[in-house]
């Protein structure tokens, strides 16, 4: 029985298993995992009529169910399958190959560009002001961008206090840095649905970890209730940060 089994058959199967253990965070963070149950037990039915006990009838019909639920989870799950492509297309080694086709430099991040950021958040921290910002990394943010009002200015502390200052019309929002400028404030974010954040996290954390798990950006949250400085990246929390610990995360090479 075993004659037969090669490394490409071990490979086969160690792939089968990462991509249904991807499929399975991807359905647990976005509260699908009761769908993601049904669609494993369906597949293990269909397996058992069709190849053990042979049932032509019941079988060609799971046959055609199995073709047309394909596209019908492709269409349910659109936002889970574009987050994976988006995952794949940000990886380090995708995104040298992009940009060598494309012929776009990587930007080099300084400590010039994030101290200003660091010390807005250290300061709006002090005083309890909430903030919101994120920084974009290879992934666009222009759909976001175009949902709040664009400023492109220079990155400014004193700017970045203003905009987060509880009497600013932009404070609701969130601030979106790009190419070491100041793009946009005021800006909607896509919010998380995922329900292992800790309860006592609020909407701005939900939103940051939202934009970070569909692109590759920095969110940078300041807590209104603790002042407490967090950062979401890649779909996980970095939480109570001290001023080093920001600016290491925000200098870091991905």
């Amino acid at each position: 029985m075993f004659i037969d089994f090669s490394i490409k058959d071990f490979i086969d199967i160690l792939l089968v298993a990462f991509l249904l253990y991807y499929t399975y965070k991807l359905m647990k963070a976005s509260g699908s995992i009761n769908v993601f149950a049904g669609i494993l037990v369906f597949i293990l039915i269909w397996l058992v009529v069709s190849q053990v006990l042979e049932m032509r009838l019941l079988g060609s019909i799971f046959d055609k169910l199995v073709s047309v639920g394909v596209l019908a989870l492709i269409i349910l799950f659109q936002d889970e399958i574009r987050r994976f492509l988006l995952t794949l297309g940000s990886h380090k080694r995708a995104s040298a190959l992009v940009r060598f086709l494309t012929g776009n430099k990587k930007e080099s991040v300084e400590k010039a560009d994030i101290m200003p950021i660091v010390m807005a958040c250290l300061n709006m921290g002090k005083q309890k002001v909430g903030a919101l910002i994120v920084m974009e990394k290879n992934i666009p943010l222009d759909d976001i961008v175009r949902t709040g009002d664009v400023i492109d200015a220079n990155i400014n502390q004193r700017l970045i206090e203003n905009i987060f200052f509880k009497n600013s019309p932009l404070h609701d929002g969130a601030m979106v840095i790009s190419h070491k400028r100041i793009k946009a404030a005021g800006c909607i974010l896509p919010v998380s649905h995922s329900l292992d954040i800790p309860k006592e996290l609020g909407l701005r954390h939900r939103a940051a970890l939202g934009v970070s798990q569909e692109t590759d950006a920095y969110a940078i949250i300041v807590s209104e209730e603790t002042g407490g400085i967090s950062v979401a990246h890649r779909g996980e929390f970095h939480l109570r940060l001290t001023a080093e610990e920001l600016e290491r995360i925000l200098t870091k090479e991905d």
